[in-house]
């Protein structure tokens, strides 16, 4: 038996170096995991300083009962101190592993205890446990492999020696791919935060606020979501989309903040910004870049072939730039501006309707309007405050100290 675990282990090992994803990585090794124990369930927490962040949890008792979905949405993220009073802590604090044949029979006078109110709560019965640390190869803690009740059909038993061995071998392994994906989330994070501060730079010269952007962005993934698009080509136009006025940078003052209606000489300037940031995007080798281009070039094309700079018509407009023009227009008439308060829901969407099939393509306004709610938990999460306004003041207002913080 074990023998034929490490063969599994060597499989599995291989199979965690190749995903860099790091909620489908911790899902991965959860999975395989409880494979390898067949326990019911099981938990990761990931250190971070002195706090345990508690990432993902799997469940066939709970997915049974309420489905993957549900109980996803029960059991959220969540951060606690680091101590050794907690099974986890005690584990994370002493980088020793932990196997519990009962909870229930854990002396009083140990250091640490089982808290049942997760069970209570929830109509479970935690029996077995074994808590793994997850150390790098410099041995330093990464994170913390909890697992419950192993199973031998349908009744509850200890986890075995050999379930020690083989799940503590695994548990490094994991570590190491959870660093090598932490290192790749970072590398990726900072990419994009650059990407989104230079998109500000354009928004903040058309007195639009950084909020704007991420509502964009979020509204932008999550029709590509519901279209059916792949999660790859969901995210490229999530990060893509940042960067659609990105040519209003070339726009010249006069013109980008005119508080009055623009001349037709004006107008043909400012739209010009759509071929600045094209320009600007292009003869690039990155992905997200390339999708940058083609968002920033089309979000102003409409159905009917009214809009520019190329007054495309239906299906010659880019997927990624109908997408990005429906929540550009959206986000500009229920948000608030410098120049305007937000129109009401029902105004947004009589005017969205309006440009139904002329402006918008058909089965993407469908989709938005029926991913409403998940629209407006976006609208809230990232809703501008009037600080958001103040930057856009005279300089003399501001306290030039502040930036070196």
């Amino acid at each position: 038996m074990l023998t034929d675990g490490f063969k599994e282990l060597l499989n599995i090992g291989i199979a965690l170096s190749s995903v860099h994803d790091l909620d489908k990585l911790l899902d991965m090794i959860l999975t395989e995991a409880q494979k390898l124990t067949s326990a019911d369930s099981g938990s990761i927490y990931l250190v971070e300083g002195d706090k345990l962040i508690f990432k993902t949890s799997r469940s066939n008792t709970y997915f049974k009962r309420w489905g993957e979905k549900k109980t996803r949405e029960i059991f959220k993220s969540f951060e606690m101190p680091i101590t050794k009073q907690s099974i986890a802590g005690y584990v994370a604090l002493t980088c020793q592993p932990l196997n519990i044949p009962d909870v229930q029979t854990i002396p009083q006078d140990f250091e640490f205890h089982y808290n049942p109110t997760l069970d209570k709560k929830y109509d479970y019965k935690t029996v077995s446990m074994l808590v793994i640390p997850m150390l790098n190869r410099d041995e330093k803690i990464i994170g913390v492999l909890q697992l419950i009740n192993s199973l031998s059909g349908n009744k509850i038993v200890p986890f075995t020696d050999e379930h020690q061995k083989i799940t503590t071998s695994f548990s490094s392994q994991a570590a190491v791919a959870i660093q090598n994906a932490k290192l790749t989330e970072d590398l990726k994070s900072a990419h994009f935060d650059t990407i989104f501060r230079l998109s500000a730079a354009a928004e903040y010269r058309d007195k639009e606020t950084g909020n704007h952007i991420k509502r964009v962005s979020h509204y932008s993934k999550i029709i590509a979501e519901n279209l059916g698009l792949s999660q790859q080509d969901s995210e490229l136009i999530f990060w893509s989309s940042p960067m659609h006025d990105i040519g209003k940078l070339g726009i010249p003052d006069a013109i980008l903040q005119k508080p009055g209606k623009l001349t037709p000489e004006e107008r043909a300037v400012m739209e010009q910004h759509t071929v600045i940031g094209a320009m600007v995007l292009k003869d690039t080798t990155a992905d997200v870049l390339k999708k940058s281009r083609i968002v920033a070039l089309t979000h102003h094309e409409k159905m009917d072939g009214t809009g520019y700079p190329l007054k495309l018509k239906g299906n010659e407009i880019p997927i990624e730039g109908k997408i990005v023009a429906l929540a550009d227009v959206y986000d500009a008439l229920s948000s608030k501006r410098c120049y305007k308060e937000p129109f009401s829901d029902e105004k947004v969407i009589s005017i969205l309707k309006e440009g139904n099939g002329n402006h918008f393509d058909e089965k993407i306004l469908d989709v938005f309007l029926s991913s409403i709610n998940e629209i407006n938990t976006i609208r809230e999460k990232y809703s501008d405050k009037e600080e958001d306004f103040d930057k856009f003041a005279d300089f003399k207002n501001i306290n030039i100290l502040e930036l070196l913080k």
